[in-house]
């Protein structure tokens, strides 16, 4: 996040605003969801717009400072480490609500498989860039349950036999049966990490609107500086919580 010597404050201020989000929509998850106060809160359209808000802003950040920050290959192994032990403690803590290839390993595989890809990328202009990773993530949008296509419109079938390797999961192709609480799939995610990549890029070129990034956001840039840490440990503590809030009602 860095370039030069100083830092580009406003991102980890924008980073800040989604993890404080994040945490809020946790909680308010597991108490209606998982503690079954309201089962069907997850349903309503506005949370679905807020967890997809929550979601762009987390991996639209990441693609910005990918090409500005150090030590990819490391970033993106701790980030699958990461990921690895989060699936593993839902797993043996709560294995309905186990997350398999959640927003961790995505980040973490969107930026090892970044690296292999800018030389492609880069090539492209920046404008282009944006209008075809946001054209490609709503055409992919639909590919985990069998095609390609803007909506409920249906251009392309994919074959089937891509659900029934188990291994091709990751890419988007869940296999039959398959659940996770979080679930980000290269596809069609890895679309909006390229959003954020063209977008770093387009910035770059205005000096002035580039320059904005620099400003400083009062408490949420710390927090955003400190965003892998909280979300390792806002869930613990959101369960914690709804478990206080139950007992003492």
């Amino acid at each position: 996040m860095e370039t030069g010597k100083e830092r580009l404050l406003l991102m980890d201020g924008i980073r800040g605003f989604a993890i404080v989000n994040m945490i809020l929509f946790h909680f308010l998850y597991d108490f209606f969801i998982i503690y079954q106060r309201d089962p069907i809160w997850y349903e309503r359209p506005w949370v679905f717009l807020w967890q997809q808000m929550i979601c762009w802003t987390f991996i639209l950040i990441s693609g910005m400072t990918w090409n500005l920050g150090r030590r990819k290959v490391r970033r993106g192994i701790l980030l699958n480490f990461w990921g690895l032990v989060i699936t593993v403690i839902t797993w043996l803590i709560m294995p309905h609500q186990t997350v398999w290839f959640g927003i961790l390993n995505f980040l973490g595989c969107a930026c090892l498989l970044l690296i292999p890809l800018e030389k492609i990328l880069k090539k492209i202009p920046a404008v282009l860039g944006m209008l075809g990773s946001v054209f490609c993530f709503f055409l992919f949008q639909n590919i985990s349950v069998g095609y390609l296509g803007i909506g409920e419109s249906e251009w392309f079938s994919v074959p089937q036999w891509l659900y029934d390797t188990k291994v091709f999961t990751i890419l988007g192709f869940p296999f039959p049966g398959f659940y996770s609480s979080d679930y980000f799939p290269v596809l069609p995610w890895i679309f909006v990490f390229f959003l954020g990549y063209y977008i770093s890029l387009f910035l770059q070129k205005k000096a002035k609107l580039y320059e904005k990034f620099y400003i400083n956001v009062p408490l949420l840039t710390k927090i955003g500086q400190k965003s892998l840490i909280i979300y390792l440990l806002h869930q613990p503590l959101c369960m914690l919580v709804c478990t206080g809030v139950i007992w003492g009602m």
